[in-house]
Parts: C-alpha cells; sequence; structure tokens
C-alpha cells in the first residue's frame, strides 16, 4: 500500500479545476431523470390499468409492452433511436433519443408497481365508494390513487435513482451529460480515474438529495395509510 502513488489515483487539483466544466452536464442529467420519470409515470399508470384490465385487447398488448422493455438493455434501445431510426427515415437529437428511451423503458417498471400499488388497497373501498354513487374515475382519484400513491413512493422514487444513474449511458450516444463531461476532461488530461471519482461522488450527492425527498413525501403522506 506504501509504494501507491495516490496522485495518479485522484488529482485533486485536476478534479477541482474540473469541476466546473462537468457540472454543466447536471442539467442534461436532470433534465433526462425527470422528465423521464414524469413521462414515465403517466405511461406506466395507463399500462397498469391495461395490465389488470378485463379486456384482453387491452391486458395483452400491456403485457407484452412490459415484457419487452424490462427484457432489453436500455443501452439497445437508445442505439435504436438514436442510430437505427435514421435508416427508416426517422431522426432524433441526441437529449430526444435519450428522452424518449428512457420514458419507454422506465414506464414498463413503473406499470408493474402500480399495478402492485393498486391491487394493494383493500376492495372494500371500491365497494363502498359504488354504494355512495361515485363513478370509477371518482373513486380512483379521490380514493384509490392518494392510498396507492403511498403505497408504491418507495419503489417508484428507486426508479428515480435508477434513472440519475442511468442517464450516464446516454453519454454513449454523445448526449452531453455528467459522465459525457467528465469523459472529454479525462480523455483530455490523460487522467480517467480523478474524472471517474469526481463524477461518482457528484452522482452520489444527487442520489443523496433526491433521498432526503423521498423521506420528506414518505414522512408526509404516511397518514394515508
Amino acid at each position: 500500500m506504501g509504494d501507491i502513488q495516490w496522485e495518479y489515483v485522484f488529482n485533486y487539483e485536476l478534479a477541482v479545476d474540473s469541476f466546473p466544466y462537468v457540472i454543466q452536464g447536471i442539467w442534461n442529467t436532470l433534465l433526462i431523470s425527470l422528465v423521464s420519470m414524469a413521462i414515465g409515470l403517466v405511461l406506466g399508470f395507463f399500462l397498469a390499468l391495461g395490465r389488470t384490465s378485463g379486456y384482453s385487447f387491452l391486458r395483452w398488448p400491456a403485457r407484452i409492452y412490459i415484457s419487452f422493455m424490462r427484457g432489453v438493455p436500455i443501452l439497445v434501445i437508445l442505439f435504436i433511436l438514436y442510430f437505427g431510426f435514421p435508416i427508416i427515415g426517422i431522426e432524433f437529437t441526441a437529449i430526444t433519443a435519450a428522452l424518449i428511451g428512457f420514458s419507454l423503458n422506465s414506464a414498463a417498471y413503473m406499470a408493474e408497481i402500480n399495478r402492485s400499488a393498486l391491487a394493494s388497497v383493500d376492495r372494500g373501498q371500491w365497494e363502498a365508494s359504488k354504494s355512495l354513487g361515485l363513478s370509477y374515475w371518482q373513486t380512483m382519484r379521490g380514493i384509490i390513487l392518494p392510498q396507492a400513491f403511498r403505497i408504491a413512493l418507495p419503489p417508484l422514487s428507486n426508479v428515480l435513482l435508477d434513472l440519475t444513474k442511468a442517464s450516464s449511458l446516454a453519454a454513449m450516444i454523445t448526449v452531453p451529460e455528467l459522465f459525457q463531461q467528465a469523459k472529454i476532461v479525462g480523455g483530455r488530461e490523460l487522467d480517467y480515474m480523478t474524472m471517474y471519482i469526481l463524477v461518482a461522488l457528484i452522482y452520489w450527492g444527487i442520489c443523496s438529495l433526491l433521498t432526503v425527498v423521498q423521506n420528506y413525501l414518505e414522512k408526509r403522506y404516511e397518514y394515508l395509510l
């Protein structure tokens, strides 16, 4: 251990000097993470309804979509969107391809979370709402969804954390996010180790802040259980 030259493992001065450039990528990282989470949440809700529908023409397409998206690596989806679609005349910018890819992929995971959360709400509440003359959507919006949201919050928060970390894969299609910025500096300075450690610390900080928000929301909605 005494023979290790630590300046080659982590160059503190390079990390400090490069931080302003690397951190510029945080906006694309957050854009991909938050927008994909929002779109995926909406798509996932309707996929969950389709997945549990009594109609086979809704249930089977939802099941096939969820199975496909959960079984294919997100990197493959990004490559298909960015490098494959131009072959058939459809071109996306790198950031658009990333947003579409992450949204479609995350929707499949959130669909299963939503399905499980909705199923966890006692069926008696549906019956009580029906006896009060409430419509399906009135029951869903006012009674079922608030309780299901509390149940789904921890796993949904984990999806957001995974999205934040997985957004680094967008560097593979040239999106200038955190990891891509760090790679550029690492190649220029011939010191990838320092930049990889720096970007790891930045991701850790982002995920730690998101965890604080998760804990706050869990306490805020705890009374709904």
